[in-house]
C-alpha cells in the first residue's frame, strides 16, 4: 500500500481490518475525525486512484478540504478525515483520475457551435443543402444562417459541378435565396457561403485576394462561395458582429460551453486565442457563476495592442485559480483540410500549392520579441511543416544570447513536421501542443494530400516528439472537433481509423503517457503543475470518476466509458448516470 500523504498531523494510527470493513459497510457517515484533525469537505474511497504522481501512483482514497486535496491513502488512513458533514463518495473500485485539462480548444467556438448548424455528420453536400433549406423556413428572411463542421473529405460522393473537390455556391444560393449563409470547414480555416453573403460582403470577380488568403474563382473569375483562411474575414465583416455584440447569445454559448466541458470531464480549458474583451467577458461569467469551470487563455491581437495591454493582464491574472491570462497567440498558416497548412513542397493532390502564410515572418518575429520583453510565453499555429520549421527558426534566433530559461513556449498543433526539425523541439524546450484526435480525424485522406512518406516520416509524430525529449500535449481542438477527452484519449493510444486500420501505430502513446498528455503535462505547458494536473497534497481538487478504467480495460472498449463524477474545487459540478 502507498504511504499516505496529507496536511496537518505528522502520522496518522491505521485503523483496524475490521473496523475499516464496518465503515464501508455503514457508508462512512458519522465517522468522527481523529483528535486535532479538521473534518474534509470531501472523500473519495473504494476505488483505483491514478494520480499521475510518480511518487504515489495509486491510492484507495483522498480526501479534500475547501477546494485542496489534504491527504491521500488507503481506505483506512482516509477514514479519519471523515465527519458528520463530509460528503462521502463511494468510487465502488471505479477510477479516479486528475481533471482532464483541454490543452487547447476554442472556448467561446464551442458555445457558437451549439447555436448553429452542426455538419459535423453531413456525408455528402446535398445533406448540408437540405439543412440550410430547413434553417431558411423557419429564419426572418435577410438574417444570416451559420454552420459548422463540414469536410469534404469526409464526403462520400463529390459534388457536382465542383472545384477542387468543393462545390459552387449556386446550389446553396439556390437553397436560400434570401438568406446570407456562412458555413464554416471544420478546421476553421476555410468557410463557404452563398450568393447573398457574397452580395453583402462586396465580393465579385474584381474583388483581390486578402493577404494570407484566397477566394476560390472558376475559370472565368467568378467566386466559387469558397474562401480560405483570411478570406472569411470580408464575410465577417460584412455580418457586423462578434460573440459580445449580443449580451444575451454571449452569455448563452458561454454556458452552453462551460456545460459540454463539465459533462465530459473537463476541470480546466485552455483557450487558444480570444481578444482582450473576451478575457473581460469570461472573467465576469466566472465571477456570476455561469461558467464554472477553470479557464487557461492566450491572447490573439495586434503587436501594438499587445505591447500596450500585456503587462496589465498578466499580472492582474497571474494568482487567479480560474482564469487566467497565460500566453500571446497567432497563426502562421492554416489547415491541411482546406490545404492552407504551409509546406516546403508542393501538396501532392494539388502540385501547383504549398498552401498559404498567413502572417508575415516579420510581423511573427516582431510578437515573439514582445513575448520575450514581457517574459510572458507564446504559442504559434503552424501545422505545415514549412511553418513548423519557420516557427522553430523564430524562436531559436529570438533566445540566442539570451539567458537560459525555462520559457515553455509552444508549437499550437505540430502536426506535419520535417524529420530534420522533430529533436529541434527537445533542443529548445519548445512544447508540442497536439490534439490526438486529429490524426484518427484526419488520418483517411492525409497521405493523399502529403504522399506516403511524408506522412510517415513527420504526420502527427508523437513518438519521435517524445523521444527528442519534448512535452507532447493533448486536447481537441473543439469545436474542430469533439471536446471529448476520452476520445482524443483513445485516438492516443490506438490511432485507429473509423475503417478499423491503425494509422502508421509505431507512434501510439502508452496509456499513462495518454492520461498525463490530458492532465499533467498540460498543466505543465501552461506553468500550472504546481496546482493541477495531478493528485497530490496540496493541490487543487479537481477529479474525474470513470465508469471503467481506461488504463487497463481492452482499448475498443474506451469509447465506451461514461463521466461518472466530475469535481472542481472538491464540489462535485456534474453526475452521470453510471
Amino acid at each position: 500500500m502507498n504511504p499516505t500523504r496529507h496536511l496537518g498531523a505528522s502520522s496518522f494510527r491505521r485503523f483496524s481490518f475490521a473496523f475499516g470493513s464496518l465503515l464501508a459497510f455503514a457508508g462512512l457517515v458519522g465517522c468522527q475525525p481523529e483528535p486535532g484533525i479538521e473534518p474534509a469537505n470531501l472523500v473519495l474511497h473504494r476505488g483505483k486512484i491514478a494520480t499521475v504522481d510518480d511518487q504515489n501512483p495509486e491510492v484507495e482514497a483522498l480526501a479534500a478540504r475547501q477546494g485542496v486535496i489534504v491527504a491521500l491513502g488507503s481506505n483506512d488512513d482516509i477514514a479519519q478525515w471523515i465527519g458528520p458533514d463530509t460528503e462521502v463518495i463511494d468510487l465502488e473500485g471505479r477510477l479516479a483520475v486528475p481533471g482532464f485539462i483541454e490543452g487547447h480548444g476554442h472556448f467561446m467556438g464551442l458555445g457558437l457551435s451549439r447555436i448553429q448548424l452542426d455538419l459535423r455528420q453531413a456525408t455528402r453536400w446535398q445533406d448540408i443543402l437540405e439543412q440550410v433549406a430547413e434553417a431558411a423556413e423557419s429564419t426572418p428572411p435577410g438574417e444570416w444562417i451559420r454552420g459548422r463542421g463540414w469536410h469534404q473529405d469526409k464526403w462520400t460522393e463529390i459534388p457536382q459541378p465542383q472545384l477542387e473537390g468543393f462545390p459552387l455556391h449556386d446550389s446553396l444560393s439556390s437553397v436560400a435565396p434570401d438568406h446570407p449563409v456562412l458555413l464554416v470547414h471544420a478546421s476553421g480555416h476555410a468557410a463557404f457561403v452563398n450568393a447573398k453573403a457574397m452580395e453583402l460582403a462586396g465580393i465579385d470577380a474584381s474583388t483581390p485576394d486578402p493577404e494570407g488568403g484566397e477566394i476560390l474563382r472558376d475559370a472565368a473569375g467568378q467566386a466559387t462561395g469558397l474562401l480560405r483562411e483570411t478570406a472569411q474575414n470580408l464575410v465577417r465583416g460584412a455580418m457586423g458582429d462578434g460573440f459580445l455584440a449580443s449580451p444575451v447569445e454571449a452569455r448563452r454559448m458561454a454556458k452552453l460551453a462551460s456545460e459540454e466541458c463539465i459533462a465530459k470531464g473537463i476541470t480546466s480549458f485552455q483557450d487558444a486565442g480570444s481578444s482582450f474583451e473576451v478575457a473581460d467577458f469570461l472573467r465576469q461569467e466566472l465571477d456570476d457563476g455561469n461558467v464554472k469551470l477553470r479557464l487557461w487563455m492566450m491572447i490573439r491581437a495586434g503587436n501594438d495592442a499587445l505591447r500596450e495591454n500585456i503587462g496589465s493582464y498578466w499580472q492582474r491574472s497571474a494568482e487567479d485559480p480560474w482564469l487566467k491570462v497565460g500566453a500571446i497567440k497567432l497563426s502562421l498558416d492554416g489547415a491541411l483540410g482546406s490545404r492552407g497548412a504551409w509546406l516546403l513542397e508542393p501538396y501532392s493532390d494539388a502540385p501547383e500549392s504549398v498552401g498559404l502564410n498567413l502572417v508575415s515572418l516579420e510581423s511573427a518575429r516582431e510578437t515573439a520579441e514582445i513575448a520575450l520583453a514581457n517574459d510572458v510565453q507564446i504559442g504559434i499555429h503552424a501545422i505545415g511543416d514549412r511553418a513548423n520549421r519557420e516557427v522553430l527558426d523564430i524562436y531559436e534566433a529570438v533566445f540566442e544570447g539570451q539567458p537560459a530559461k525555462d520559457r515553455r513556449w509552444r508549437v499550437e498543433h505540430a502536426q506535419h513536421l520535417h524529420l530534420d526539425d522533430i529533436p529541434r523541439f527537445g533542443e529548445l524546450g519548445v512544447i508540442a501542443s497536439m490534439q490526438a484526435v486529429h490524426c484518427t480525424s484526419d488520418g483517411p485522406w492525409v497521405p493523399e494530400r502529403l504522399g506516403e512518406q511524408r506522412t510517415e516520416d513527420g504526420a502527427y509524430v508523437w513518438q519521435k516528439l517524445l523521444q527528442s525529449g519534448a512535452v507532447v500535449t493533448n486536447g481537441t481542438d473543439a469545436p474542430v472537433e469533439d471536446v471529448d477527452p476520452l476520445a482524443s484519449y483513445y485516438s492516443a493510444v490506438t490511432r485507429r481509423l473509423n475503417d478499423g486500420s491503425l494509422f502508421y501505430p509505431d507512434q501510439v502513446m502508452g496509456r499513462h503517457e495518454a492520461l498525463r498528455s490530458y492532465t499533467l503535462d498540460n498543466a505543465y505547458a501552461a506553468f500550472e503543475e504546481d496546482t493541477k494536473g495531478s493528485l497530490e497534497v496540496g493541490k487543487l481538487a479537481d477529479i474525474v470518476v470513470l465508469s471503467q478504467d481506461i488504463l487497463s480495460v481492452d482499448a475498443e472498449q474506451i469509447p465506451d466509458t461514461e463521466i461518472v463524477y466530475t469535481i472542481i474545487d472538491g464540489e462535485v459540478v456534474y453526475r452521470g448516470k453510471s
